[in-house]
């Protein structure tokens, strides 16, 4: 026995001993490496020791949120707010305690007037569906206000896909398909389904990139495809098309987007044929002609007189001729991988342009014709009903519904490395997604943000959201006192 023991430890001690001497050599053909380099000062300057600043500086994008971030401070999204929206996908309370910890005397924060005489509860109505395409041969009548946005499979994984789709179809809710085409996993949960058709035209091309009439029209036979959305710009990259990495391109999302397996998918930056507003228009009838089905736009906001053109162009062409739908994306959007100038600097907030766009709108009496679909960090009740408010008749979420899934916001979208699984291929951190319980949580968090906002418009003295308007929000302004917003947007 004690022999066997003294062998033991004999064997441990040998390879302890072999363990630090193969570190040391290790650590001293570093040294010689770092500080006979010149590419970097650091590690030539501290050779070795150089080389754990970019550890940390990896580790830090995951630990800086448990330790370092007060709840109110970290961008995008804070962690009071992420906290909120994983606490309603689990379907566990988010009520509070002792005060809310929001600086609310911040230059354009929102406070909504309450009613002296709010709704009563066992008077209160559900909201009312939301009708799109009037003139078209199958008008779209949506349950729900609160919807899934844009993300393509490829951006995100099989699974993730899954579970959004088996959440909208639970929830009532649609589920946008992004630019990357339809996937069968987008339809296979039963829910109601937008297509995107991007620049590329993944899904619906033919050999030479084209759009092709036999693949588009296809698409509009499966029942659950409800509306087609022509994109002209995302928030995260106005001007851009969309990126999907090499690596990401597995055979299957080759198949289905219509391009080579492991090449870059790059979109060009507009849709070719379509060179200026009548093109537009010619595009948005030609797809809603094939299919029978509301067609409409998804753009970030440039210049708004290009909207005034638009309403011109719709009058002189008639009414029918209209998008179904215009979705608005905020410049401070941010699902998809974009160049770091595009997402910092080009295009409008959703604050600003929302109104904008609905006034344009009102001033040509199109408003009742084309409905407004608001998108851009609309994750909480309270944003979400700033923007009916402010004229949207439909608000669409696309990390909201990712953190519903699970994201932590480790700002590993586009490396493959995502360690939710949510946006990577890697099959081991997808093994970490559980579709049915993930898509559970997608429904809790939709049914949630309705459930809210439905609470805030009673609260208001409205029976439901779509009857909050302007003069039930009041904005904070440069003197620290808050001004509603209907005097703050005066309709022109």
């Amino acid at each position: 026995m004690e022999a066997s023991l003294h062998s033991l430890l004999s064997l441990l001690t040998f390879i302890f001993v072999l363990a630090v001497g193969l570190g040391a050599a290790y650590a001293l053909i570093l040294f010689f490496v770092d500080i006979n380099q010149s590419k970097s000062a650091i590690r030539r300057n501290y050779p070795v020791i150089g080389r754990f600043r970019y550890l940390f500086e990896h580790l830090g994008e995951f630990f800086r949120q448990y330790f370092f971030a007060l709840d109110r401070e970290e961008m995008p999204f804070n962690r009071a707010v992420r906290t909120w929206v994983y606490r309603a996908a689990k379907d566990v309370s988010t009520e509070l305690a002792f005060g809310s910890t929001r600086n609310d005397t911040n230059v354009g924060d929102h406070h909504f007037v309450n009613s002296v005489f709010p709704v009563l509860e066992e008077e209160k109505s559900c909201s009312t569906p939301i009708e799109f395409g009037p003139y078209c041969k199958t008008p779209y009548r949506a349950k729900s206000f609160f919807n899934i946005s844009g993300m393509s499979f490829g951006a995100l994984s099989k699974p993730a896909v899954r579970a959004l789709a088996g959440g909208a179809a639970s929830a009532g809710c649609w589920i946008n398909t992004g630019e990357g085409g339809v996937s069968p996993y987008h339809l296979e949960g039963g829910a109601d389904v937008v297509v995107q058709i991007g620049t590329a035209k993944y899904g619906v091309r033919n050999e030479r990139g084209e759009l092709s009439v036999s693949k588009l029209k296809a698409l509009a036979e499966k029942p659950n495809i409800r509306m087609f959305e022509i994109k002209l710009s995302q928030g995260a990259k106005p001007g851009k098309g969309g990126i999907l990495p090499a690596e990401k391109v597995t055979a299957e999302i080759a198949a289905i987007r219509g391009i080579p397996e492991g090449e870059a998918s790059i979109s060009p930056n507009r849709h070719p044929e379509i060179n200026n507003t009548q093109q537009l228009l010619d595009m948005v009838n030609r797809v809603r002609d094939l299919t029978g089905k509301p067609t409409g736009i998804k753009l970030v906001m440039g210049d708004p007189a290009w909207l005034i053109e638009l309403c011109d162009v719709i009058h002189a062409r008639g009414i029918e001729q209209a998008p179904d739908f215009i979705t608005l994306d905020s410049s401070d959007g941010g699902s998809g991988a974009a160049p770091q100038p595009l997402m910092d600097y080009v295009g409008l907030p959703l604050r600003e342009s929302l109104p904008l766009l609905v006034d344009i709108l009102n001033e040509h009496n199109l408003k009742q014709r084309i409905r407004v679909i608001a998108s851009g960090k609309l994750v909480t009740p309270g944003y979400a009903a700033e923007a009916l408010a402010t004229g949207a008749d439909a608000i669409v979420s696309a990390r909201g519904f990712m953190f519903a899934l699970g994201c932590i916001q480790a700002m590993q979208c586009n490396k493959n490395t995502c360690p939710t699984g949510i946006t990577t291929h890697d099959t081991r951190l997808q093994r970490g997604l559980n579709v049915e319980d993930k898509a559970w949580r997608v429904a809790n968090y939709q049914k949630k943000i309705v459930h809210d906002v439905e609470m805030i418009a009673h609260s208001c003295g409205v029976n439901q959201p779509s009857d909050l308007e302007r003069k039930h929000v009041r904005l904070v302004t440069e003197n620290g006192r808050s001004v509603s917003m209907a005097e703050l947007y005066e309709r022109r």
